[in-house]
């Protein structure tokens, strides 16, 4: 502190005087962007235009040229699915896996393209979706499991892993694996979670599956 406040009394008093005050400048919704050309001496660009306009912030002028994928409920038919079921906690499994299936079958996906494979527990889903989706089998990977807290830090061990197990079994696949795994605070809340008055998780996670499925088979196709 000493040695500022030297340098403080040695300085002349205009060095601290504040900056004169900025001009007034044009709000953003005010400038309107034009088409930009350049030169053609720039090797290897042409001429090249922007045409944006703000007129209002936050609105956007959406053209022809923006195209928008979205996969589709009601293109289902010839996509095939895999669901990888844990056993443990097959109570609440189970009934997670008969909303699937009948979502599946609602919409028009039929019996023999769907493939059910069981596993023992939440913690072993991500390691079979993602050989599943190796095998370039399926158009997506339904991940079925519930993880109920219990009273050591275990749950949150395997809750972990499974979120993880199966978003690396999308990206090092390149299949959708779609995570359907429960992870609830006690049995009650994960009954809710299959069938009961929450709904149930399994058939909205098959929802997912097919939309995904569409959206990768019908606009992202390799």
């Amino acid at each position: 502190m000493a040695s500022f406040a030297a340098a403080h009394h040695l300085l002349p008093a205009s060095t601290f005087r504040s900056s004169p005050p900025l001009p007034n400048r044009p709000s953003i919704s005010s400038l309107s962007y034009k088409p930009l050309s350049f030169s053609s001496s720039t090797a290897g660009f042409g001429q090249a235009g922007v045409a944006i306009e703000f007129k209002d912030r936050g609105s956007f002028v959406q053209t022809a040229a923006v195209r928008h994928l979205m996969g589709s409920l009601t293109r289902a038919e010839g996509l095939r699915f895999a669901v990888v079921v844990a056993r443990f906690n097959e109570v609440v499994t189970r009934l997670l896996l008969e909303g699937a299936l009948e979502t599946f079958k609602r919409y028009s996906v039929k019996e023999e393209d769907i493939d059910v494979v069981w596993v023992p527990g939440s913690f072993e889903v991500g390691v079979v979706a993602e050989r599943l989706g190796k095998s370039k089998k399926y158009q997506a990977i339904l991940c079925i499991g519930a993880v109920i807290r219990g009273d050591t830090s275990h749950y949150d061990a395997v809750a972990n892993s499974a979120a993880s197990g199966v978003l690396s079994a999308s990206l090092n696949s390149g299949v959708p694996c779609i995570f359907g795994v429960l992870t609830c605070e006690d049995m009650d809340q994960a009954l809710n979670r299959a069938g009961g008055k929450s709904g149930n998780k399994g058939a909205e996670a098959a929802l997912t599956a097919i939309e995904m499925a569409s959206l990768f088979e019908h606009h992202l196709i390799q």
